[in-house]
């Protein structure tokens, strides 16, 4: 079973809130779409895998490595051996870097591979890492960031009325936080993710105010994300649980990120760090160093149903998934994937267990 083809797809798909066109939390433009790039992996005998890169505005030069320099590098080989291909791919190409565009890359490769792998023997993903007796996973609403506290505080309740009881916030004032928790109320989780904004001693001023708002976590405080020691300064002098990962690539980061004692959750991306391969590492280390890993989930496509899978396989209980808390105009997979009462379910179809509506694919691709 070779890999024959590879294709890329980037997808731009416009998204609401509660049925309005809020103000874009990231980026410039004042653009209300999602990017995405997601990847189709074809072998010999014709079976199709799908994955996923992270997207935003690296979009462009993803696509650019998958199509010209890391799917070269795929072509010809068996699918089913991942491991080797990203262990070789990954040593061949080190010299451009361990993180950025390449590794986005290899992450959706990677996926796809194990779409592949799943298919070829007719069993789900999370079966291939040791199977789960969990059919659904519980979820946090992750909200964008509104900055006017009145925005903040109608999202809270709506995503609270939609059967959520634990939500993520990426706000950056005492304003908003306040009033997300008045409006959630003291009996809902609220997590909070700055990403990155500050020094470390900003970063323990700022947890000193935000803790009487009992937050579940302080995800990436600190600037720049990979200042691991600061982070465990953050850590210990803010008193409040610290999460990071994301913007961690190889799983040698991983391992630094924990052997600085920076984090109580840790949050791989497999459509940045390296797909399955690497995230399923991720958890037996984090055991070993008492941290809990929450995998970052920040998209809907293969990247989501990869989390999912090896949260449920690999998570022990404690794993949430991430759901971005907003409309968008269509679903890769239609309703399939949607949580319900704030828990998502673990696909049982082989492979990642869903497949990609092609006329989404079709009518929500962009050119670069």
């Amino acid at each position: 079973m070779k890999i024959e083809m590879i294709e890329t797809f980037p997808l731009r798909i416009p998204y609401t809130v509660d049925g309005k066109s809020e103000p874009a939390a990231w980026g410039s433009g004042n653009l209300n779409a999602t990017d995405s790039l997601v990847v189709k992996v074809t072998t010999d005998d014709g079976i199709i895998g799908w994955g996923e890169t992270f997207g935003f505005t690296a979009i462009p030069s993803v696509r650019v490595a998958v199509d010209k320099i890391v799917g070269p590098e795929y072509i010809g080989r068996d699918a089913s051996q991942r491991e080797l291909a990203m262990l070789e791919i990954q040593k061949k190409l080190h010299v451009f870097g361990r993180s950025g565009a390449l590794m986005y890359a290899m992450s959706a490769i990677d996926i796809a591979l194990w779409d592949i792998a799943g298919k070829s023997i007719g069993q789900p993903v999370y079966k291939l890492l040791g199977g789960s007796a969990q059919t659904h996973l519980p979820c946090y609403a992750s909200l964008i960031r509104y900055s006017d506290p009145e925005l903040v505080a109608y999202n809270v309740k709506r995503s609270i009325d939609a059967g959520y009881e634990r939500l993520k916030l990426h706000e950056i004032t005492i304003e908003a936080v306040a009033a997300a928790r008045e409006a959630a109320g003291q009996d809902v989780e609220i997590m909070l993710d700055v990403n990155c904004p500050w020094s470390v001693r900003e970063a323990i001023d700022m947890a000193e105010k935000f803790r009487p708002f009992n937050l579940r976590w302080f995800e990436e405080p600190v600037w720049p994300p990979e200042n691991y020691s600061g982070l465990a300064i953050v850590r210990k002098q803010g008193r409040i649980p610290v999460a990071a990962g994301e913007n961690a690539s190889t799983l040698m980061d991983f391992q630094h990120l924990l052997e600085a004692d920076s984090v109580d959750f840790i949050q791989p991306s497999p459509a940045k760090m390296g797909g399955i391969t690497e995230l399923q590492k991720v958890f037996p280390l984090a055991a070993a160093h008492n941290a809990t890993v929450m995998v970052h989930t920040f998209y809907d496509g293969p990247g989501l149903l990869a989390s999912v899978h090896a949260s449920a396989a690999l998570g022990g209980g404690k794993s949430l998934i991430e759901w971005r808390s907003f409309d968008l105009m269509a679903q890769l997979y239609g309703d399939a994937i949607i949580p319900k009462a704030g828990h998502i379910a673990v696909p049982q179809g082989p492979g990642l267990g869903l497949e990609p509506d092609m006329d989404v694919i079709r009518d929500y691709s962009i050119d670069l």
